[in-house]
């Protein structure tokens, strides 16, 4: 019997919700539990895949081509379990859904409303197949209660409640308990407002999860438990921790899973096994030692534009057991030729992330140069790895005006759309279904690694499957020349038409790929593209 838990959040935005949803599938994975995670978001976009990483930061991708919500990363980090098409849905999504129904005339001629039709679409995706044996599906609702964009979403919810009953329902409620200095008083109003507002629509929160940067006094457990109609076990401390992967052990310890084992009546429930999480927060909190890592891209005034780049590189510190300090350094502040890369002196790594634009490419370029000129340990990905290929193309194999059809026509398009090259003079034509004219390649690909390549050596296999997110690709035309000049094109696509990794001759570590390895790295199973670059940063470490 699959179980539903729904997290929904109150008071302010930004709480922690995916965190709390995420930590909470791993508590339940700890005890033997099977679990999935899926993210409703209120807003009308289709997908968050042409929302700018200023407004919603990074864009998860699935194996499946999904574009979705950054916290479906939170989930598959915290819990393993990769994250599919149907673990992600907007707003946008249910009424492009449900318009197109009505004109294709299935709902013969009703009213279309939001109850039942919206309603209903969105509780046949919170029901829809979770995968065999999956004991708990765990919903987090984007936004906070009260807005109006998600009523529709708390309807669906409430509904479900009423249906499935209390046996296989859950509610859980993340809101905040702020302290007021000038008053010396942690303040529990808040929270009575964003409960009372919860039920108003008809729901009855079971547990209350408390954001505070403090302990609760007991007192004031007991004044929410009592204006919040929740038992007193279930109003529960989430207090600020030094580190996102504490926040497991910190909610076990202050009954998080045990309450919602209770209410399910499952309380002879096996005892949870946090043997690898404590590992983990052993090794965060008690490094060898420490690199810094630059991550020179456009987005870093918005961290979250970055956030599986940021942890990725957590992780591979967890596999060299160091401490990862990244310096953001936005590279449109030296997209100018005469301003000195001053701030990118000692890093002992340079990252150079993905990203769409002309804006801030100049940057990214100087600061590839600057790496493989000063033998820095060099990891450009998809955006970062073109741009790379880009300014070896000018530098070192003397091709002067190459450049990437993206920024406008170019007579040397070293990067473009599969639709502007050729090969050996040959227009390149692939299946249709696969050609990138105009469309981005999205999800899983394989690709086959150059046999005694580093990159093969990394990886342990010649043969991998990576996630990607582009509309442009490496120019195959250019590849002999580039090789000539000293860059290795070690991962092709299996036809070998589409280069997928590069590296460069004579350098310590200078690896490019075309897809997104930090979408796959979990902090007990680090990429081992991270691994052995921030192994790379760590021996760079030692010899400045």
């Amino acid at each position: 019997m699959t179980r539903y838990i729904f997290i929904t959040g109150g008071v302010v935005s930004s709480l922690g919700k995916g965190i709390a949803s995420a930590a909470l599938g791993a508590l339940l994975q700890a005890r033997g539990y099977k679990v999935r995670l899926r993210k409703l978001d209120p807003y009308l976009n289709v997908d968050p895949g042409t929302m700018s990483p200023r407004q919603h930061g990074e864009v998860f991708v699935t194996d499946d081509g999904a574009e979705t919500d950054l916290d479906l990363g939170h989930y598959e980090r915290f819990t393993g379990v990769s994250a599919r098409q149907d673990d992600n849905i907007t707003t946008g999504r249910i009424y492009s859904t449900i318009i197109e129904r009505e004109r294709r005339g299935d709902y013969l001629g009703a009213t279309i409303q939001v109850i039942p039709h919206v309603t209903n679409e969105i509780k046949e995706f919170v029901l829809s197949d979770a995968g065999e044996g999956v004991d708990f599906v765990l919903c987090e609702i984007g936004g906070t209660v009260g807005d109006i964009e998600g009523l529709p979403f708390f309807e669906a919810i409430r509904q479900l409640g009423q249906e499935l009953g209390s046996e296989r329902a859950c509610f859980i409620h993340l809101t905040l308990l702020p302290y007021i200095p000038a008053a010396g008083e942690m303040k529990t109003k808040p929270t009575q407002h964003s409960v009372k507002e919860l039920r108003s629509i008809g729901i009855q929160p079971q547990i209350l999860l408390c954001r505070c940067d403090r302990p609760i006094p007991e007192t004031e457990k007991g004044k929410i438990a009592s204006f919040c109609n929740v038992r007193l076990a279930s109003v529960i401390e989430a207090r600020d921790v030094g580190h996102i992967y504490d926040v497991p052990a910190a909610y076990h310890a202050e009954g998080l899973d045990r309450e919602v084992l209770w209410h399910f009546r499952m309380e002879d429930a096996p005892k949870p096994d946090l043997a690898r999480w404590d590992g983990i927060a052993h090794t965060v909190h008690n490094p060898d030692g420490e690199v810094c890592i630059g991550l020179v891209g456009k987005y870093t005034d918005v961290p979250d534009a970055y956030k599986s780049v940021a942890e990725a590189l957590v992780h591979g510190g967890l596999a060299n057991n160091v401490r990862v300090n990244v310096k953001l350094i936005n590279s449109e502040e030296f997209d100018d030729d005469h301003k000195p890369l001053d701030i990118l002196e000692g890093v002992d790594g340079i990252i150079l992330p993905g990203g769409f634009g002309a804006r801030g490419a100049r940057g990214k370029m100087r600061a590839a140069r600057f790496a493989r000129e000063r033998k820095v340990p060099c990891f450009g990905i998809c955006y970062g790895m073109q741009l790379a290929v880009v300014e070896a193309a000018r530098n070192l194999a003397g091709i002067e005006m190459a450049a990437t059809s993206e920024f406008g026509p170019t007579d040397e398009p070293v990067v473009g759309l599969m639709s502007e090259w050729t090969k050996d003079n040959q227009k390149v034509t692939r299946d249709a279904t696969t050609d990138m004219g105009g469309t981005m390649r999205l999800g899983a690909y394989p690709a086959r690694l150059r046999e005694g390549s580093r990159v093969a050596e990394i990886y342990g296999s010649n043969d991998i499957s990576e996630r990607h997110r582009h509309r442009y690709e490496v120019n195959v035309g250019y590849v002999e020349r580039l090789e000539a000049a000293g860059m290795t094109f070690s991962g092709m696509s299996p036809d070998g038409l589409l280069p997928e990794i590069i590296e460069l001759e004579n350098h310590p570590w200078f690896i490019g790929v075309q897809y997104h390895p930090e979408l796959k790295s979990r902090p007990f199973e680090p990429h081992p593209l991270f691994a052995s670059f921030i192994g790379a940063a760590v021996t760079q470490s030692r010899l400045v």
